[in-house]
């Protein structure tokens, strides 16, 4: 059978070359590019074709999960082609199938080459190599974290079965100092690196004790003194915030909302289940005790306690008729009725991971580790409810994400 392998260079193409035939060069370098290079290790651009602010003239970008993507060449006969690239600031992507068997060398870590030039460390950002939607929401972080380390950013899209030793080389040639795990997959690969590199864990919403001890995890569960701040901004009169959640999976966010409720003078209370049947018991005796002039529910990201087709649609329903607030730190449920949810700001939480990962290369120490909540940010409302509850929602600017009255 053929083996195909497939090149994808980014940015457009000179006037002179649309709608004509290939320049010859460029077919040189697929014949250049080493098509038995492992899934797992290569450096992926992360938006696919969508143009970047920063300027990567001359960057090749292999998207194919057979070939590595090429760096800054080393003295070697490719160089005359490298130049021949760099030549042109105008390149389309062209797709390239190569029939039958490519046996080539190729150089390496171009794609970092601006990295390579500091002659500082880097950061590396390994994430799982999945599909939409998921994919659009690590690329956005990545946007984040590219932009604010200025370039100095590899990146690893890693599958189920990574080569840790593989996975290490390549991070030692890149100079990586510091990585950024992002999401399950990311984080268990990163696990297997070597013990001297930094670490910074986002896009999960929760961890271990024993995961988050030594380094720095960044939830994706908004962070209870921004929730608890948006609901007396919309509902000043509010007094008492309720929640029930499982503490295998939210102690730790149960603890930073406890603290937040204390210095916003909020009273909260909390009740702990670790089955569908204890959680459905606690929401009983919240509704029987709770009064809708000035008291709200917190639903937590928590599976046991906020399970989607049993508990949710029971909740909502319950507290549609009683008038009582329902606020949530799951997106998804603005949609179905719940007042409002605070959701990542993907790109700005990139950013965040980055500031902690520069740190880390600055001081050579891993600074805050444990578990951080999510400070980045934007805010979902659902109208509807809002109206329902006599709120005014007069301002729409003031939300970033309003489903309509229906």
């Amino acid at each position: 059978m053929a083996k195909f392998t497939v090149l994808s260079i980014s940015g457009t193409v000179p006037s002179n070359c649309r709608g004509g035939s290939l320049p010859a060069w460029l077919l040189a370098i697929a014949l250049l590019l080493d098509a038995a290079a492992p899934a797992w290790a290569i450096p992926k651009d992360t938006d696919g074709n969508v143009s970047r602010q920063e300027d990567y003239a001359g960057v090749i970008h292999a998207i194919d999960p057979f070939i590595p993507s090429l760096s800054k060449p080393q003295p070697e006969p490719e160089d005359e082609v490298i130049r021949a690239i760099e030549a042109f600031p105008d390149v389309v992507v062209f797709p390239i199938r190569v029939a039958g068997s490519v046996v080539a060398r190729a150089p390496r870590n171009l794609t970092n080459k601006i990295a390579q030039a500091s002659g500082e460390g880097n950061i590396a950002v390994i994430y799982p190599d999945i599909g939409e939607p998921y994919r659009s929401v690590f690329a956005q972080i990545i946007a984040g974290i590219e932009a604010k380390a200025k370039g100095r950013v590899a990146n690893f899209a890693v599958g189920a079965n990574v080569d840790a030793g593989e996975l290490n080389n390549s991070l030692r040639r890149s100079n990586t100092r510091v990585v950024i795990a992002l999401g399950r997959q990311g984080v268990k690969a990163a696990s297997t690196l070597d013990s001297n590199l930094g670490m910074v864990v986002g896009g999960v919403l929760t961890s271990t004790e024993n995961e988050a001890s030594d380094r720095q995890v960044n939830s994706l569960s908004p962070d209870p003194a921004l929730l608890f701040s948006r609901l007396k901004g919309m509902m000043p009169k509010v007094r008492r915030v309720f929640t029930v959640y499982d503490p295998r999976q939210n102690a730790w966010m149960v603890r930073l909302a406890k603290e937040a409720a204390r210095a916003q003078g909020l009273e909260f209370t909390a009740y702990e289940a670790q089955d569908l049947r204890s959680a459905m018991r606690a929401y009983q005796e919240i509704f029987a005790a709770a009064d809708s002039s000035q008291d709200a529910l917190w639903l937590p990201q928590d599976s046991t306690t906020v399970e989607d087709s049993t508990v949710l649609p029971l909740v909502l329903q319950e507290s549609w008729s009683r008038n009582l607030a329902v606020f949530s730190s799951s997106f998804g449920h603005v949609r179905r009725g719940v007042l409002f949810s605070l959701y990542p700001n993907n790109v700005e939480l990139g950013r965040h991971l980055a500031g902690s990962a520069l740190d880390f290369l600055a001081s050579g120490a891993s600074g805050v580790s444990g578990m951080v909540p999510l400070r980045e940010v934007l805010m979902a409302i659902n109208l509807r409810t809002a109206k329902h509850l006599g709120l005014n929602t007069s301002r729409p600017k003031s939300f970033d994400m309003a489903f309509p009255e229906q």
